[in-house]
């Protein structure tokens, strides 16, 4: 794996994927900062989870690179953005630094093929989601859900659902698809019997 020099944004419960986007309302001044910088030079963003709330919180390893592929430029200095996935990292260190916002040394994972799941997995998914979002009073559009692709579907259903932030960290750091699917249908099976407050894997 090559090495890169990432900014990096931390924020629990958002979780990005290769090939996916991820809209973001950017206002705290540290990361308007860090947006006008990337913006200046590769447009890259590395987006991990905090571990903790301590301040400035522990990071989780593994993050996803984002790259601004939309941007929206707010009177007051705020920002609209969309991050589009392009590979996940893992943080080899943290850099120390001047800028209000924090930077990693990252080794890049290379972004792989798009996947597909068997039958059977793809059928399990859909099935659990239905459940799932009819024990929430979700709506949702399911014709729509059915054009998606496999990889659309499953990466979508993680970094939408109400899952505590390890749970997502585990979906993340999946290493295939259909491993993702599986856990995805376990985290909604548990999540269902256990409710909101409970929304973790043990």
């Amino acid at each position: 794996m090559k090495t890169t020099r990432l900014s990096v944004f931390p924020l629990a419960g958002a979780l990005l994927f290769p090939r996916m986007h991820l809209p973001l309302h950017i206002f705290e001044p540290r990361y308007r900062a860090m947006v006008s910088e990337a913006l200046a030079r590769d447009r890259r963003i590395g987006m991990v989870q905090p571990r903790d709330e301590r301040d400035p919180p522990t990071l989780f390893d593994v993050g996803c690179v984002g790259r601004i592929a939309d941007v929206e430029a707010l009177d007051d200095g705020r920002f609209n953005i969309v991050l589009e996935g392009l590979s996940r990292f893992t943080i080899v260190r943290e850099l120390e630094v001047t800028t209000p916002f924090r930077q990693v040394e990252a080794a890049l994972e290379a972004a792989g093929e798009s996947e597909s799941l068997s039958l059977a997995g793809r059928a399990s998914i859909e099935m659990e989601s239905r459940r799932f979002a009819d024990g929430l009073g979700y709506m949702v559009d399911w014709e729509a859900v059915t054009r998606l692709d496999d990889e659309s579907l499953v990466n979508g259903i993680a970094q939408i659902a109400p899952f505590d932030a390890a749970s997502k960290q585990a979906l993340l750091e999946a290493p295939r698809l259909e491993e993702r699917a599986e856990l995805i249908v376990q985290l909604m099976q548990f999540f269902g019997r256990h409710g909101e407050d409970s929304a973790t894997l043990q």
